[in-house]
């Protein structure tokens, strides 16, 4: 069984994610934004094997803690897709504009694309690119437990910002209506910020995407 466990890090309140296949407990983190110890404390309580880094995007509050977490553990790396080089690049500026602490840019080890997968012990995730928030944003869907981990491209009740460096309005709501609703109204996401919500009930009632 895959499992998931999310904790907001960072003043921003960012929903960093640990999956784990149950049985050999191999883990990755999604989007270790920061507090890294906080994060590294829930692994351990979990007694969780973290194997690997996963990525949907390159914002500070979300990639902050990465290049430091991969090189104290000596983990790969996987994610974004490459349109958010830039972003990465930028990270050390990032952290001092919104007063992180000091980040360190990064080669991710894998770039993906769109229709790629990740895998984790016996499980499989796909990766969709979403791009809108940002150009290299990817999203990773768990169908075996109708679950997709989408960063910032869709909230409860709301979508992602893209007054962003290349973000683009129109992008982003192609992203959510061609990417995520095929994924199923049933599948709860786990958004970059706040509670969790499905495809159906966004589907209803964002004033977004309501509709479509």
């Amino acid at each position: 069984m895959l499992r998931y466990h999310t904790i907001p890090v960072t003043a921003f309140q960012q929903n960093c994610s640990l999956v784990w296949d149950d049985a050999s407990l191999q883990a990755a983190v999604i989007d270790p934004g920061g507090d890294l110890d906080r994060i590294l404390a829930a692994v351990e309580e979990r007694g969780l094997k973290l194997e690997q880094i996963w990525l949907t995007h390159a914002h500070i509050d979300h990639a902050g803690g990465t290049g430091e977490l991969a090189e104290r553990l000596g983990l790969p790396i996987v994610g974004p897709h490459p349109g958010d080089q830039f972003w990465i690049d930028g990270l050390p500026q990032q952290s001092r504009m919104f007063g992180f602490p000091p980040a360190k840019a990064f080669t991710p080890t894998r770039w993906l694309a769109d229709g790629d997968s990740v895998t984790l012990g016996a499980h499989t995730l796909h990766v969709r690119h979403c791009p809108g928030h940002t150009p290299g944003h990817v999203v990773f869907h768990a169908p075996e437990i109708q679950r997709a981990f989408v960063g910032d491209v869709l909230f409860a009740g709301s979508i992602g910002r893209t007054d962003f460096p290349q973000g683009n309005h129109q992008q982003l709501l192609d992203s959510i209506v061609q990417r995520l609703w095929p994924m199923g109204d049933e599948t709860v996401f786990i958004p970059g910020h706040g509670p969790e919500s499905s495809f159906g009930r966004e589907r209803q009632v964002n004033p977004y995407v309501g509709g479509t």
